[in-house]
């Protein structure tokens, strides 16, 4: 953060640092660029690669063909794994369809399928905090089904039965608020004693990363923005951090022309920030925007500093390499930011 020093009457936008694209969905982007790039179109995308309406468009215009289902892709044809990762149902319909497959999942989803998978072997029943619907929880639920059961939030916690309260452990969707899934689990604890605790964080570091820099700048702002796509939980979870944490209003659009220049009314402060999976462009775009409003000055809010760095789908690789074309060793696009400098080699 440069200052927060505020002058009377001075408008000012507080940019949240870090924001934006995280380590999982510039792989995931990158697998699908690449995959055009060597392949040509079309290429098969199950669900939306990442939640961005902005990404899953200038994709599509490139020759990115987004489909419901595996059933969707014809018959051996090349299907790329959206980030939030798949079932291994979804895995064998594809192997029965006899797709090529390319996997974009983010690894640290694959690290709590792999979580799943372990604790069911050992007779486990899962608690998967998270929410009913959205594709990572079927993702990770498809791991175990009849070990897992999901928790949707704090006031689900007294609906839950379990068969054995001495052997039960919890694990999350990556992408929630961390205050609200720390919430749930403190009240299951309450109920189940022996719960047990996931050998790791399951909240991905983007996510925490940048609900802490809202909590940051939200008590200095009278208007929070969030650039994210509706669909994208951890953009409106970054909403809803921004009211809790002390904005006194707080909105979420998926481009600059969706603000409505009433929020702006009488502000002095705006808050901006990005959800992990919108690339920094509407972020520009916002800004140009709230300039054209008189919000010229910009101050930057940075709590964290990342350089997670993931290697393109190991199947995306070795086609490349087959192909001629050494691939780089990490997922793309220069690191901004990241929390830990970790090159990750997903296998």
């Amino acid at each position: 953060m440069t200052s927060t020093t505020s002058t009377p009457g001075r408008k000012r936008v507080l940019l949240a640092a870090p924001r934006g694209y995280c380590a999982g969905v510039d792989r995931a982007v990158v697998a699908v660029e690449k995959a055009l790039e060597h392949y040509g179109a079309p290429v098969y995308v199950r669900k939306e690669i990442v939640h961005n309406k902005y990404v899953v468009e200038t994709l599509a215009s490139r020759g990115a063909v987004f489909v419901d289902d595996t059933d969707d892709v014809p018959e051996g044809a090349r299907v790329v794994f959206s980030a939030h990762g798949v079932s291994p149902a979804v895995r064998a319909a594809a192997t029965s369809r006899s797709l090529q497959t390319i996997d974009a999942t983010c690894p640290l989803v694959t690290k709590v399928h792999k979580e799943a998978v372990r604790f069911a072997a050992d007779d486990y029943e899962i608690l998967l905090i998270g929410h009913d619907g959205h594709e990572e929880v079927e993702g990770t639920q498809g791991e175990a089904p009849e070990h897992i059961q999901v928790v949707n939030s704090p006031e689900a916690v007294d609906a839950v039965v379990v068969r054995d309260p001495e052997k039960l452990v919890w694990i999350s969707q990556t992408t929630l608020s961390v205050d609200e899934t720390m919430e749930t689990v403190r009240r299951l604890r309450e109920r189940f004693p022996h719960l047990q605790d996931p050998p790791s964080d399951d909240i991905c570091y983007a996510t925490q990363n940048r609900q802490v820099a809202v909590k940051k700048l939200a008590p200095e702002c009278d208007v929070v923005i969030t650039v994210g796509s509706a669909n994208s939980s951890n953009s409106v979870r970054l909403v809803e951090v921004a009211l809790d944490s002390g904005a006194r209003s707080s909105y979420r659009v998926d481009r600059a022309a969706d603000i409505d220049p009433a929020w702006l009314d009488g502000a002095t402060t705006v808050g901006l920030t990005s959800g992990a999976s919108v690339p920094e462009i509407l972020v520009r775009d916002v800004l140009e925007l709230l300039a054209g409003h008189g919000f010229e000055d910009v101050e930057e809010v940075r709590t964290a500093t990342e350089d997670l760095m993931f290697s393109l789908p190991r199947e995306l690789r070795a086609d490349l390499r087959a192909g001629g074309v050494e691939p780089e060793r990490r997922a793309g696009r220069p690191r901004r930011e990241g929390r830990t400098a970790i090159d990750v080699q997903t296998v």
